[in-house]
């Protein structure tokens, strides 16, 4: 029993130092817990910069998606191909159904007509059809909308009017037909309508083109109102197509293709871009892909292309 009390015995010194032992550990314990909290506020702050560091990476990452995203440009959807209804979400029937009907020379010019044509759902056709583009005569209503090309290439195409064949009729009698790529200004002054200026206009017009290749591009001379290329029409008709070398859109330049008076220089740089990142290009109906490709007069420009 003594030897117990003797452990707990200390001197003055001894008990200095149980003292001064017993504050260092209590000083430890208030340190590391200060310590703690403070490294807990600043685990916090870490991780409000964390959130704000990864909004910005949710930004930056639904930029990436909209830029790699596919973007629709305008377009004819009587001119689509296999890829592009692949891109639109149309099914492989749908697309044969389209190409059925194109194969009996009939083009569908409102979206209902295309629905019906195709018979795509209403939610597809909720999403593409506000991308349609049909020609500018389609929306006067003035002819059938669906119906066979009774005159080959460009008798869908009347940008700037309805088709001759309301116009036209037979040939009125005791009037010759002249060539059109014969006419002098002073012979289409002569009809109603035509004056000096749109005279003038229609000559310089047919020398940047070569030549008139088919009727309906009288249509596509500036301020030419529809009944007065009627009128025209009667008297002078293409009766002797010029030899216009065609351009070859997969070895042609920039210039030689802006020098079709339908495509503008912008454009044929885009087409000239598109071929190089496309390895080629395997369809003139390819080109409605093309930003500003003036797709309502493909009928037109296809007489000047080749592939």
């Amino acid at each position: 029993m003594n030897n117990l009390k003797s452990h707990f015995r200390f001197n003055t010194q001894e008990r200095s130092g149980i003292f001064f032992l017993l504050l260092i550990i209590i000083s430890l314990q208030v340190g590391y817990y200060f310590y703690g909290r403070f490294s807990g506020d600043t685990q916090q702050d870490a991780l409000v910069v964390d959130r704000e560091m990864q909004t910005q990476i949710d930004a930056l990452k639904q930029a990436a998606l909209k830029k790699d995203s596919v973007k629709i440009y305008p377009f004819n959807p009587n001119f689509i191909t296999d890829h592009k209804g692949y891109v639109l979400g149309m099914s492989t029937d749908e697309i044969d159904r389209l190409h059925a009907f194109r194969k009996q020379n009939k083009f569908a010019n409102t979206a209902e007509e295309f629905q019906k044509v195709t018979q795509v759902s209403d939610a597809l056709l909720d999403d593409i059809s506000p991308h349609f583009k049909f020609p500018e005569w389609t929306k006067s209503g003035k002819q059938s909308s669906v119906g066979s090309n009774q005159y080959g290439v460009g008798s869908h195409s009347y940008e700037n009017g309805p088709s001759p064949r309301k116009d036209l009729g037979k040939d009125p009698q005791n009037v010759a037909v002249k060539d059109l790529n014969t006419a002098t200004a002073q012979e289409l002054r002569k009809i109603n309508g035509i004056g000096e200026k749109l005279s003038a206009r229609i000559l310089k017009f047919r020398n940047r083109l070569g030549g008139f290749l088919v009727d309906d591009q009288l249509y596509d001379v500036y301020g030419m109102d529809p009944e007065v290329v009627g009128r025209t029409l009667e008297r002078y008709r293409v009766r002797q197509k010029p030899d216009i070398p065609k351009i070859n859109v997969n070895t042609a330049s920039v210039y030689e293709i802006a020098a079709l008076v339908y495509i503008q220089k912008q454009v044929a740089e885009r087409i000239v871009e598109y071929r190089n990142v496309n390895n080629g290009i395997l369809s003139l109906e390819e080109l409605e892909n093309i930003e500003g490709f003036p797709f309502e007069k493909i009928d037109r420009i296809a007489l000047y292309l080749s592939l």
